[in-house]
């Protein structure tokens, strides 16, 4: 299982990974509600380091997910978030982080990879000249638009209000002879 590290706990280790050769792939996100595109997008990211490579995934604290997704968000803390990603076999560790963007990350780490996912293709993603900066290659993961939090959200508000289907349930049987 991987770690939830503090920032400078992240860097000691980070020293020790840099002295035995070992690429690090640096990625960040909400992570508000763990699906499957999310692991195939980890799964990915750490794949840029050619199998040896480790990957830290910075997590946007609470306040941060509010202020960029909006209200309501996110549904589930930013400790628990943390914790899910750095069970992930393809991921050595988490870091939470409540700026808005990650670039304070990335300074400190100054990781060898710098991934995001597709959705920021033709978009502003303001660490990606920071990163390129620290001597970081980057990548963009393709984006499979059926596998988003987005998509999850609108699917379980579409779900039929559990208090209606209990009461066709109960007028069900009080018709049934």
């Amino acid at each position: 299982m991987g770690h939830v590290w503090t920032l400078a706990e992240a860097v000691a280790v980070r020293r020790v990974w840099r002295t035995e050769g070992r690429p690090l792939i640096f990625t960040n996100g909400h992570f508000d509600l763990l699906h499957v595109g999310h692991v195939d997008y980890l799964e990915q990211a750490q794949a840029c380091g050619a199998g040896d490579g480790v990957l830290v995934v910075g997590i946007n604290g609470d306040a941060a997910t509010r202020l960029l997704k909006g209200p309501g968000r996110p549904l589930v803390p930013a400790v628990e978030r943390a914790r899910l990603i750095a069970a992930l076999a393809c991921v050595t560790g988490a870091i939470i982080f409540e700026d808005s963007t990650a670039s304070a990350l990335i300074r400190a780490l100054q990781p060898d990879w710098y991934v995001k996912g597709g959705d920021y293709a033709g978009k502003s993603w303001p660490e990606r000249e920071l990163a390129l900066s620290v001597g970081a290659q980057v990548a963009l993961i393709p984006f499979t638009a059926e596998h988003s939090t987005s998509a999850l959200i609108a699917r379980i508000h579409a779900l039929p209000d559990p208090a209606a289907i209990e009461t066709r349930a109960i007028e069900d049987e009080e018709q049934t002879p």
